[in-house]
């Protein structure tokens, strides 16, 4: 009987879609941040993407690099901001997104973190587990641009330090 039943178990695990088995097409298109260089499809859970109203578009590894990318595009105008959803790693209107700002978890970028769901229960249960305050889009944008200076500055620090060690080691 147990044998059967790891054989019924296996099978469902095997036939369970996973959510990282290919990367998604904007992905393979836009594979790495415009600004900081960091690999989109590792961080899949807050990448963003961009879409303007001259056809053109920015992938981009989180809300932080989203910010960089809108003061140096003052003058383009979004048609579309999309972002991973943190548990599906899915592509969803950021706009639409219920975010969560702060708690336990460190951003992408950024000391605090910032976090989209589709669905306003998995933001309920994220917060559950790992703290955060729920909000908008509005909100996660007015908390990217007010962390901007203390975000760039924990940056500088962190690479300062990584070519000192490699420095040391190289």
């Amino acid at each position: 009987m147990r044998i059967f039943l790891l054989f019924v178990f296996g099978i469902c695990l095997s036939a369970t879609p996973s959510v990282s088995a290919a990367p998604q097409a904007d992905v393979l298109q836009l594979p790495s941040c415009r600004y900081c260089g960091m690999d989109r499809g590792k961080f899949a859970h807050s990448r963003m993407l961009v879409e303007y109203d001259d056809g053109s578009s920015v992938g981009i590894c989180s809300i932080h690099c989203l910010v960089v990318e809108q003061v140096n595009n003052i003058d383009k105008t979004p048609t579309s901001i999309k972002v991973g959803d943190y548990d599906s790693r899915m592509l969803i209107d950021a706009e639409a997104a219920f975010w969560v700002i702060g708690g336990e978890r460190p951003g992408v970028m950024s000391n605090r973190g910032k976090w989209a769901f589709e669905k306003k229960a998995d933001a309920e249960a994220f917060i559950a587990a790992s703290k955060g305050v729920l909000g908008s889009f509005e909100d996660a944008i007015r908390s990217a641009y007010d962390d901007m200076y203390k975000d760039t500055r924990s940056i500088r620090e962190r690479r300062k330090m990584k070519r000192m060690k490699q420095m040391e080691h190289g």
